[in-house]
């Protein structure tokens, strides 16, 4: 999984994101507690993610999108990917986690919410089950809550998804 990313230097572990966003390491029990509170099955290679860093703001932070959206004309950002736990505030069952963004800002019940954004919660990135169901592998998709909740696909799998990260210098001067 993930050949094709130095994931040793993937993480921006600045102290806002250790304070934030990593979680401590992932166990078994804690999968089988997050997933069984969720109602989903984690994607493998979200897990073998979280296994080796849970948690944390990529230094790689925007992904192409196929269609416009609130926050650009061609991609996406996100501010930090969501650890297996509950510790943190920004971990999977944490004070933010995916169930605040459904219960509280009414984002749709299609999956799990697995990166937040610069905006403040105006848009999310979130694992889409509704094709696979709660034990299938599902796509990344970003939900704007600005735009009615619109949802983009932005890759089949989260394995995808972190492949499709790029430096947000690559968008610089086309919007």
């Amino acid at each position: 999984m993930f050949e094709n990313v130095d994931l040793e230097d993937f993480w921006n572990d600045s102290e806002y994101a250790m304070k934030e966003y990593v979680s401590e390491n992932v166990t078994e029990e804690m999968i089988q507690d997050v997933e069984k509170d969720l109602g989903y099955k984690l994607p493998e290679s979200y897990i073998y993610l979280m296994k080796k860093h849970n948690g944390g703001i990529p230094k790689k932070c925007c992904c192409p999108s196929p269609t416009t959206t609130s926050w650009a004309e061609d991609h996406v950002a996100i501010e930090g990917i969501l650890g297996i736990g509950r510790n943190k505030r920004n971990s999977l069952c944490g004070e933010f986690g995916s169930k605040f963004w459904i219960e509280c800002w009414e984002y749709p019940n299609i999956g799990v919410a697995i990166c937040d954004c610069p905006s403040a919660g105006h848009d999310m990135i979130f694992l889409d089950y509704r094709e696979c169901g709660n034990n299938g592998e599902p796509k990344v998709v970003h939900i704007d809550q600005e735009w009615d909740y619109a949802i983009t696909v932005l890759a089949e799998n989260f394995e995808e998804f972190i492949y499709k990260l790029c430096s947000e210098e690559m968008f610089e001067g086309e919007n």
